[in-house]
């Protein structure tokens, strides 16, 4: 039973919100921020959990009409999606009610996406910007979180009453934190890009005009590529500011394999065939994210 729950939940998908919390975990390190440790195995644990919930309600959905495609049946499904959503969402308030109002705003946003992704009359992976906001829910708004959750006045304070809103930013904390997320919110969009290539003429089918749709399959391999070399930019812009160090820069030598991958997927965008590469990019650049981020310790 549990093999055909993680199979429902395609444990082997969550490598996108793992790699987010690893990269956040080792740029707070390096960086020498406090760590709430309780607090960051709560949200760890809400963070992964809404995860599986997102993708079991996806399968959910996907299997209405064919509730063989399950591997569990399909009241069961129903049980477990409710029974995660329920875990996901008290962590999540635990959160709010230990950090404050910001973490409760962007949180109960991040729900949102994630619940509205596929569910819907007209769900977030069926328009143009699919890509983006999955892009910015893993790369950006996990990493966010997990910042602010250890250090919450570093970056912003929002203060509420009945007569007002103050909201104060810290510029430069929060440039630095735009660059360090590029890296996670480009492969991320990188993968739902190359699966919307591959899937163009079946999704057309169907009227599920994405991204791809719009531009063209041209368009979206060009795209495909620059959001790449846009991660090796933005790494190299963060040494020229000394927000990581030099000895960081040994990520660069992670482009090699990925050249290779890109090339690869360039060539032909077929789901059975070249697919693969958008994971073996996201893996190999977030791997060498990581490492890049903690040799700077060296520095």
């Amino acid at each position: 039973m549990v093999g055909r729950f993680l199979k429902f939940v395609e444990i082997q998908t969550k490598i996108t919100s793992l790699y987010a919390f690893c990269n956040t975990l080792a740029f707070i390190i390096f960086t020498r921020q406090p760590i709430n440790a309780p607090l960051m195995i709560v949200f760890f644990l809400s963070m992964f959990i809404f995860d599986l919930t997102t993708t079991g309600i996806n399968n959910y959905i996907d299997s209405k009409d064919y509730p063989e495609m399950l591997p569990i049946p399909r009241s069961k499904a129903f049980v477990a999606i409710i029974s995660m959503l329920c875990i996901s969402t008290i962590l999540g308030l635990y959160l709010a009610y230990k950090t404050g109002i910001v973490v409760l705003l962007l949180g109960a946003f991040c729900f949102m996406l994630g619940i509205f992704y596929t569910f819907g009359p007209i769900p977030i992976s069926r328009i143009p910007l699919g890509e983006l906001f999955s892009g910015i829910a893993y790369g950006m708004f996990i990493p966010f979180l997990m910042l602010y959750i250890n250090n919450p006045d570093y970056y912003l304070t929002l203060t509420l009453s009945l007569k007002t809103i103050s909201l104060s930013l810290q510029v430069v904390p929060l440039i630095s934190f735009f660059l360090f997320s590029l890296v996670m919110t480009f492969t991320t969009a990188n993968i739902m890009l190359a699966n919307n290539t591959c899937d163009l003429k079946k999704d057309e089918a169907v009227h599920r005009l994405t991204l791809v749709h719009y531009i063209g399959q041209k368009a979206a391999v060009k795209l495909f590529a620059g959001l790449y070399y846009g991660c090796y930019i933005s790494v190299v812009l963060m040494v020229i500011f000394r927000m990581l160090s030099p000895l960081s820069l040994v990520f660069l030598l992670s482009l090699i394999p990925v050249q290779k991958n890109i090339n690869t997927f360039k060539k032909e965008q077929i789901k059975e065939k070249t697919f693969i590469c958008s994971i073996k990019n996201y893996v190999i650049i977030n791997s060498a994210y990581f490492v890049s981020i903690l040799i700077g310790l060296l520095y």
